[in-house]
């Protein structure tokens, strides 16, 4: 397909499934950049990137520098002589970097930008409730997602999306951007647009633990927001108080009851069947949850194994 001497860089599933589109395309891949092997597990068995994994099947070079800046790396880099550079899910590069190739470098970030500029826009497009979202290329500068715009591709989000249903659908059509990107950049078919500065801008800030917590106090959509949201990762979370137990709960599936009531916010609802908390408008049915230790399951399941206290609630 293109003829360019394309660098990619990359470290998680995400960006393999972009990778594969340009190998399936057969543009020339002379270099792959990815994280370094980390350990994990219980063993601290040092654990290789997806990318990595990826290019080892696929016989394509690779680099993993622990640092950016290093000379060494720099020259590794400079001796792949590459047309362009391609990022995609990896970190901040140095200008040495960037500005390397002759057509230079762009990203593919999972937001309309300027919105949901950040670490975790798929996330947040859905714990605010839009409707739409969508895939950018960007030419990288020397700020976090800011450089000129290239292509952008829309999507619609679905009343039952989740983070994770939302990621896979940005994925593949993050594919055919790219791959369309590469094909105009070399066609000089493409004019880079400056990024509008005008108008209240949202943020996509990484989540940290603490601010996965559910606030039961909120309305029921923006609780409901929230969970899908998160799910099926950092999952949003929250405390069961059972009696004298505290039971720390992950919950990564629910469903909006509109029914009303009189119960206290985060009392509990208990059948054979279901778990519903109470909120303000209703009831947040819990579909699927994870208590410590123990895999994620359905909440009629764990109820068959689990004795609640007459008066549990969660908070």
């Amino acid at each position: 397909m293109s003829k360019l001497r394309i660098v990619f860089m990359g470290t998680p599933d995400f960006a393999v499934a972009i990778l594969d589109k340009l190998v399936k395309s057969d543009c020339t891949i002379v270099g792959v950049i990815t994280a370094p092997d980390k350990p994990a597990g219980r063993g601290r068995k040092l654990h290789e990137s997806a990318v990595k994994t990826y290019a080892l099947e696929h016989d394509l070079t690779i680099l993993q520098p622990t640092n950016l800046k290093d000379l060494h790396f720099l020259e590794e880099l400079e001796e792949l002589n590459a047309d362009l550079q391609i990022v995609v899910a990896f970190r901040m590069l140095p200008k040495a970097v960037w500005n390397m190739p002759r057509l230079g470098t762009f990203n593919l970030h999972a937001s309309l930008l300027p919105q949901y500029r950040g670490a975790a826009p798929i996330n947040w497009a859905i714990i605010n409730g839009e409707k739409e979202t969508g895939v950018t290329t960007f030419f990288i500068d020397d700020k976090i997602d800011t450089g000129a715009i290239l292509l952008q591709r829309h999507t619609r989000i679905s009343e039952d999306e989740t983070a994770g249903t939302l990621h896979d659908k940005l994925m593949h059509l993050g594919a055919e951007l790219v791959l369309e990107t590469i094909i105009k950049i070399e066609n000089k078919e493409i004019a880079p647009i400056k990024q509008p500065e005008d108008g209240p801008l949202k943020e996509a800030h990484k989540l940290q633990k603490e601010s996965c917590k559910i606030d039961w106090q909120q309305n029921i959509t923006t609780i409901y927001n929230f969970i899908r949201g998160l799910s099926p990762y950092p999952t949003a979370w929250t405390t069961l108080n059972n009696g004298e137990e505290k039971i720390f709960l992950k919950i990564y599936l629910a469903k909006i009851d509109l029914e009303p009531h009189q119960l206290e916010v985060g009392s509990l609802v208990v059948t054979k069947k279901e778990l519903k908390v109470a909120v303000m408008g209703g009831y947040i049915n819990l579909l699927e949850i994870q208590l410590p230790g123990k895999r994620k399951m359905m909440s009629k399941e764990v109820l068959n194994g689990l004795n609640l206290a007459e008066n549990a609630y969660v908070v």
